[in-house]
């Protein structure tokens, strides 16, 4: 399943690219792309665990950039 969210707050450029790099990592994720300019996340995820998936996605980029805000 591939879907799209609006990163709220994303602030910093590098940080796009630390929480693409740490998504992708993550089991069950095909691919993902971070970008700072569209202030966008597409996920490719696992259909059967993509709640989940993403609810770990979320808990990443807390982790990177604590005000961001994924809107889902």
């Amino acid at each position: 399943m591939r879907k799209t969210f609006k990163l709220e707050d994303l602030d910093c450029a590098n940080c796009a690219a630390k929480m693409e790099h740490s998504i992708k990592k993550i089991d069950g994720v095909n691919d993902a792309t971070v970008s700072f300019m569209t202030q966008k996340l597409a996920l490719d995820a696992d259909d059967a665990r993509f709640d989940a998936i993403l609810d770990e996605v979320v808990r990443v980029c807390k982790k990177i950039e604590p005000d961001m805000v994924v809107v889902h």
